[in-house]
């Protein structure tokens, strides 16, 4: 926990209390004691320091002092076919402490059914794993996260709107573009199931804008080629 993250109706003034996973990090990891100086932030809000003035096995109590604006966001919209749910907690992690403020889920062909079931995809599941990266990214500010499950509606209707202005990109392994670097500006992402989209998907995709590019010959795993694209692409 880079970044201790607090609520805004956990701020009471100057002070905060936490309770909870948070205050047991702060006790057992941090082996934070009084006058410990830690760095905080508020979700949706500021960032700056606090100091701990009781501790104990019920919870602890801060002092806050927010000074500074948090990180600029990454320009990127990131568009991805839901992956398994074990690779979707990574992911969502990721995304949040890469500072991405636009996530949009959506289905394909090789989208499994079954994974729109998974109770991660309730909201307050998905907010706890976002908050979890943006304390890895010290960061305060959660993704906006909406669910497409219907491809070929979004992908015609909705994706071309979204990606307007921007870098407009799919990654594809079979493309033959090689995926740009260190581009200017923002970027729409959009990145496929395990075993890529499939061809129908892949034109459909073109035909509303978007670009084919590869990392290499190489197929990678979706949670690999979300941190590659974004390391080459910024």
């Amino acid at each position: 926990m880079n970044l201790v993250l607090l609520e805004p109706h956990e701020l009471d003034g100057s002070r905060a209390r936490l309770e909870g996973r948070r205050a047991e990090h702060l006790a057992l990891v941090h082996r934070a004691q009084k006058g410990r100086r830690l760095r905080v932030g508020v979700v949706g809000g500021r960032v700056g320091v606090a100091v701990v003035v009781e501790i104990d096995a019920a919870g602890a109590q801060l002092e806050v002092e927010l000074h500074a604006d948090p990180p600029q966001p990454l320009p990127c919209t990131l568009v991805l076919a839901l992956p398994r749910p074990k690779v979707l907690r990574r992911l969502l992690g990721a995304v949040a402490a890469f500072g991405i403020k636009r996530l949009v889920l959506i289905g394909a062909e090789r989208v499994e059914k079954s994974y729109w079931q998974s109770p991660l995809l309730q909201p307050q599941a998905l907010r706890d794993e976002l908050l979890l990266g943006l304390e890895q990214g010290c960061d305060t500010v959660l993704p906006q996260l909406t669910h497409k499950r219907l491809f070929r509606p979004f992908v015609e209707d909705e994706l071309p709107a979204l990606a307007a202005g921007t870098l407009s990109l799919v990654a594809h392994p079979a493309a033959r573009a090689c995926c740009p670097r260190a581009v200017c500006g923002p970027v729409t992402l959009v990145v496929g199931p395990e075993g890529g989209f499939n061809p129908f998907e892949v034109a459909l995709l073109e035909t509303a804008g978007m670009r084919a590019v590869s990392l290499s010959a190489r197929p990678l795993r979706v949670e690999q080629a979300v941190a590659a694209l974004l390391g080459r692409l910024f």
